[in-house]
């Protein structure tokens, strides 16, 4: 009996901290094979790893990757590894006067937007006949339910907005690959660029490093099956609701 052709792994966002990491874990572990690093700007990676160019706000660029990675044959693995919290012009808002529509619409493109787009052209690469997995970094603050602080109006929405686009993905995606697993993930607190005007000490209980927290990613998504569709969990492999 021929053995299976390993199925490739793609981390979108691939420079930033969690991205970084999980390329790190995903080399060391060699259970795909190619390994792909995607990323705006330049992303340091173990060897053997193959980085390509794209922009979330460019879908150009993310349909000229998804063609690169087509040519090594079907993707066992996509995460999207990419947020936008703030950054110059753009942060949290504490309360609703502050809302500003230029500051929202890069909040979505981001943080909703991309991560669609990567699903519309990554998605018809995953294996047909075995399980393969789509994640994207979601957060808990996303959770309607779980909302009884306020605040943060356009990272929540958009990370709502991102967990409804996983969870039809999902409906849609089992049609054709039964076996396939779309999910949202929530990283915890992690010592990284989104987090750090924000975070306590990175050395605190509950503040993970971007190692630690890509351990804790992949454990969940190993550990997750095809009835997990459409779901959002957290590191710790709790489900997160709506």
């Amino acid at each position: 009996m021929t053995p299976t052709r390993p199925t490739s792994a793609v981390v979108v966002g691939a420079s930033g901290g969690i991205g970084g990491a999980l390329i790190r874990a995903l080399a060391e572990r060699a259970a795909h094979a190619p390994i792909f690093a995607l990323s705006r700007s330049e992303a340091s990676v173990p060897q053997g790893v193959r980085t390509l160019p794209i922009d979330l706000c460019d879908e150009a660029t993310i349909a000229a990757a998804a063609a690169r990675v087509g040519e090594a044959g079907p993707v066992g693995l996509v995460i999207v590894a990419t947020g936008l919290l703030h950054q110059t012009g753009v942060s949290p808002e504490k309360t609703v006067r502050a809302l500003d529509p230029a500051a929202m619409a890069t909040v979505f493109a981001i943080n909703t937007i991309g991560p669609a787009l990567v699903a519309k052209h990554f998605v018809p690469l995953l294996a047909r006949r075995e399980r393969c997995v789509f994640a994207a970094l979601s957060a808990r603050v996303g959770s309607i339910g779980d909302n009884r602080l306020g605040g943060w109006y356009a990272y929540r929405a958009s990370k709502s907005a991102l967990n409804q686009i996983l969870r039809t993905l999902a409906i849609e995606v089992a049609h054709s690959r039964p076996e396939a697993i779309v999910v949202g993930l929530h990283p915890g607190t992690v010592a990284s660029d989104l987090s750090r005007p924000f975070r306590p000490d990175p050395t605190a209980d509950g503040v993970f490093s971007p190692e630690e927290s890509a351990a804790h990613l992949l454990r969940v998504l190993n550990g997750l099956g095809a009835n997990d569709t459409g779901g959002v969990f957290a590191w710790d492999g709790l489900p997160i609701p709506a």
